[in-house]
């Protein structure tokens, strides 16, 4: 509860029945009505996997929305902030949005402001819903609005689980179209002599709605554009137009239609004659003059190709997107995630699987959604040298497309079925720095085209994704290393000591190296035994090598006798001989269950819990000396404790109470109150219920080490 969001949303519950009326575009078009929005959304929270999906958009394109047509409660994005944190999110404009949202202003950097709502009751989200502004929007909303917005959307959630609970759960719904121009309906006398002004005009002159469709196009349009009229109505202007199937001219298209301002380019139409577009915005399309270019002289360029998609406009947003995403990414899960959530569905495909290579065999990395895993898994070690798309992408870069089973059997005559289910399939090669990382197989449940601009598209994602893995393979190595490092360094077991029961848990940091200097130990001496925990500032290998170092001299002078103070102080001369500029904070005690009691020295560690046969919990006064490594000439008063049959000490390090945003005395009462309520359980179970809730985090900035010890009942 650091930062206020709720755990994990839970979504209604779902079924299927026949469609009911179009709820919600009846709510957004309210909205969009009653906030003067001129554009929105409405996403519902699907269950299983708990994603947001878009239902219905209204006044931009859906192309525009595509790297968040269906976004992962774990994306920084406002629509899942709104329904992390139940409450509303405003975006006051493109630098709030860079600097809050960088991932969604790096797709869309133009001036326009945000709202993002929970569609939620008290006991179930059931979606999200956002609408923008052009930049010209004030900075804030009005109290009065924030109330209006957040009280619709309550009203939505109302009726969505009034539909769920009589089993007819609201669906996806169609985009809303524009709203009517005002003005004559077509074939009236005003319309008829709009076209004819618009037909003696010396400039060009065409409207195009959401889409980029052209609705109208005056004859001196149809003239500068090379393109008969016939062959521009209905259909978008970068198709119809080859020259101006261009990311850079669509570009002022998305930005007009997102901040509602006017904006102008110039582009060559071959083979030399530039021509000046200007973009006037609605919120039902847009309006485009178009005139020859003055005094422009600039390099020829040639003519790109025609285009074999409608529009390379989404790709181009797609890939944005996902370069912001793939590089958070930190391990090889972070990938797959990301796999499935962003690209595998916006490209049609229903399986993946990422392959590798090793020592001349194949390796499979990780796969989503096959019906029989087990057929992407009879890949494992298969040699790089058999006759399979996968081996030949490895062994040789090219990237594999088989539109359909027949043409893939046609290349590798040695399938007699489908391998896995499906029925066409891309294998993209994944490069990075030069060298082969691995492979991405894409699976499609049809055959499937694939046009030359979809596999520049694919392609060009792949070398994303190629980098990402990359960097989280080798991050996953060195976790992998970090961790047995860590364990070769920590006890493996706890020795059994007479009148004493002992329990540990460790749990590293979630990023970096995994590896800290967090340690504890418990040293049988005689009758008696010692016990120490302690942190190593830092958390790397310099930090877990001196960890090593500390643990084996405090086991030593504890083999020689010395009393606790003494173990501190020859401690901290040996960390100050090293010359180590990482401090240690450490509690060490000597224990005595035979006599009752215990004698502690501390170094700048939290104080230890203590809770009696009772059940009451206190924090023991125990005298300390500053941090070890310091000052060679500190001294460590001891304190001395009276330990009842069935009490128990819990030491533990800082990061078990510590963490962004929260004061150490709360966590501390807290960490006792659960140990007032579960003391008495058996010491194994009573150590992982008390680091569960870190255990499960996905974020745990420090390392967290535990040491509960209990002295024996009679």
């Amino acid at each position: 509860m650091s930062d206020g969001r709720s755990s994990s949303p839970r979504p209604p519950p779902d079924g299927r029945s026949r469609a009911g009326p179009p709820v919600l575009s009846l709510a957004l078009a309210a909205m969009l009505e009653e906030f003067h929005a001129h554009s929105g959304a409405v996403y519902l929270l699907a269950a299983d996997p708990p994603v947001l999906e878009m239902a219905v958009m209204a006044g931009l394109p859906r192309a525009f929305a595509a790297p968040w047509e269906r976004i992962t409660l774990g994306a920084r994005v406002p629509v899942v902030d709104a329904v992390q944190l139940r409450r509303l999110i405003w975006v006051g404009g493109e630098e709030e949005m860079a600097r809050r949202y960088p991932r969604v202003a790096v797709v869309i950097p133009y001036p326009f402001a945000m709202a993002a709502l929970p569609v939620a009751t008290e006991s179930a989200v059931y979606g999200a819903v956002f609408l923008t502004w052009p930049g010209t929007h004030p900075p804030e909303l009005s109290d009065r609005q924030r109330e209006r917005l957040m009280a619709a959307c309550h009203e939505l959630a109302l009726k969505l689980e009034r539909a769920a609970g009589a089993g007819r759960p609201v669906r996806p719904e169609p985009d809303l179209p524009a709203a009517p121009t005002v003005g004559g309906a077509a074939g009236t006398l005003g319309a008829v002599e709009a076209a004819r002004m618009a037909a003696r005009l010396p400039y060009g002159l065409c409207s195009l709605d959401l889409d980029g469709r052209v609705g109208f196009a005056n004859p001196a349009a149809a003239e500068l554009l090379g393109v008969p009229a016939d062959r521009l109505i209905g259909v978008p202007l970068w198709s119809a137009v080859p020259w101006l199937d261009d990311p850079v001219y669509e570009d002022r298209y998305r930005a007009a239609l997102l901040s509602q301002h006017t904006t102008s380019f110039t582009a060559l139409r071959p083979p030399g004659e530039w021509l000046s577009f200007r973009l006037y915005p609605s919120r039902t399309g847009l309006s485009v003059r178009i005139s020859r270019a003055r005094g422009v002289s600039r390099p020829g360029r040639s003519a790109p190709a025609p285009a074999e998609t409608p529009s390379r406009l989404v790709s181009v947003s797609k890939v944005v997107s996902l370069t912001g995403a793939l590089a958070e990414a930190a391990d090889v899960r972070d990938v797959m995630q990301l796999i499935a959530d962003e690209i595998a569905p916006t490209v049609g495909s229903r399986a993946f699987a990422l392959l590798g290579s090793r020592a001349g065999r194949m390796y499979v990395i990780g796969h989503r959604g096959y019906p029989e895993p087990r057929v992407v898994e009879g890949f494992d070690g298969m040699p790089l040298t058999e006759p399979t798309p996968g081996a030949q992408v490895l062994r040789t870069g090219v990237p594999g497309f088989f539109e359909s089973w027949e043409e893939l059997r046609r290349l590798y005559p040695t399938r007699r079925s489908s391998p896995d289910g499906f029925a066409a399939w891309a294998f993209l090669p994944l490069i990075a720095s030069g060298r082969p990382v691995g492979t991405c197989v894409l699976a499609y449940d049809a055959p499937h085209r694939f046009t030359t601009d979809e596999r520049a598209v694919l392609i060009s994602m792949a070398g994303l994704v190629a980098q990402a893995l990359d960097r989280a393979l080798l991050y996953d190595a060195k976790q992998r290393l970090a961790h047995g490092l860590q364990e070769a360094l920590l006890p493996r077991s706890l020795p059994v000591v007479p009148g004493i029961e002992a329990a540990a848990r460790y749990l590293p940091a979630t990023r970096g190296m995994d590896i800290g200097g967090d340690f504890y130990d418990l040293v049988p001496a005689g009758g008696t035994a010692a016990a120490v925990i302690g942190d190593v500032q830092g958390h790397n290998v310099t930090a877990a090598g001196l960890m090593g170092q500390v643990r084996t001299a405090v086991r030593a002078c504890t083999a020689l006798g010395q009393e606790p103070e003494e173990v501190m102080r020859s401690t901290n001369r040996l960390l100050i001989d090293l010359g180590t500029e990482l401090f240690v904070s450490c509690l060490y005690l000597r224990l005595d269950p035979g006599r009752g009691r215990a004698v502690l020295a501390r170094a700048g560690h939290p104080p230890p819990l203590l809770r009696g046969p009772d059940g009451r919990v206190r924090v023991p006064d125990v005298a300390g000396g500053p941090l070890l490594g310091i000052d060679g000439a500190a001294r460590y008063p001891c304190t001395e404790l009276d330990l009842a049959p069935g009490a128990l000490l819990v030491l533990y390090t800082d990061g078990l109470v510590e963490s962004p945003g929260t004061d150490f005395d709360d966590s501390l009462a807290e960490l006792g109150d659960r140990l007032t309520e579960a003391g008495d359980l058996p010491l194994p179970e009573l150590a992982d219920r008390l680091v569960r809730d870190e255990a499960d985090a996905e974020e745990r900035p420090d390392d967290i080490a535990l040491l509960l010890l209990r002295t024996r009942r009679e």
